[in-house]
Order: C-alpha cells, then sequence, then structure tokens
C-alpha cells in the first residue's frame, strides 16, 4: 500500500482560500493530503497569542496532525480581504511571520512557512 503524505495549513475559514492553498501545498510538497485547520484570521489570532483558548486549540489540532498523519511541514496563511482579520497586507505579513515564530516555538520539528494569498487567490510563500 502506498505512503500517503500530509501536510497542515492553519488557514482561514474563508472558503475562497481552501483550494488554492491546498493545490500549492501538494504541488510544492509532493503530498497526497493538507490537513486543513480553520479559524477567520488565525494569522491575528497567532501573532497576539490570544485568545488563549483558541491558539490552545490551533496547537492541538496541529499537534493531531504532525504526530497522527506525520505531516512534513506546517503552514500559517493570511489572505487578502479577510473578515476575520480586515488589516491590510503589510500588517497580516508581518503576524504571519509572528506565527511562524510561535508555531516553531510549539517544537514539532518540522518546517513552518508562511503564506499569503492575493486578490486574485494566487499563493505566495512568505517565509
Amino acid at each position: 500500500m502506498r505512503t500517503k503524505k500530509f501536510v497542515t495549513a492553519i488557514n482561514c475559514m474563508d472558503g475562497r482560500v481552501q483550494l488554492p492553498v491546498i493545490d500549492w501545498m501538494k504541488k510544492q510538497y509532493g503530498v497526497n493530503f493538507v490537513d486543513m485547520i480553520t479559524e477567520p484570521g488565525p494569522n491575528k489570532i497567532l501573532a497576539e497569542n490570544e485568545p488563549y483558548n483558541l491558539v490552545d486549540s490551533l496547537k492541538n489540532r496541529t499537534e493531531i496532525s504532525v504526530k497522527k498523519h506525520t505531516s512534513t511541514c506546517i503552514a500559517i496563511v493570511g489572505h487578502y480581504d479577510c473578515a476575520g482579520n480586515s488589516v491590510g497586507r503589510e500588517k497580516q505579513i508581518d503576524q504571519i511571520r509572528t506565527s511562524v515564530k510561535r508555531i516553531q516555538s510549539w517544537g514539532f520539528e518540522v518546517p513552518v512557512i508562511g503564506l499569503w494569498i492575493d486578490d486574485n487567490w494566487n499563493v505566495s510563500k512568505i517565509i
């Protein structure tokens, strides 16, 4: 039986950004599946480290993906026109950078990257 490969995306719940992230990550990492962990504006939540219950939930769900599915990479995503994080691109990119550091501090020992989705739903790697 062929081994199933996973990566993890901590993504916004916005349905417009799901497929672009899944397609990009599958292509870039040669994986079969992308575990999608969603919240409105997760880059804001992680950058501000609050509310704590959501930060803890994001960490716990990421742990399941990394430990049970042996995910080989974690992405934190921000996007254009986010209803849950209605700040501009530059602020969101700063939040993504801070979020990458926070996720790295969780100690999962897999690469952590930051992704930005623009107004044409194109994916760019920030970190």
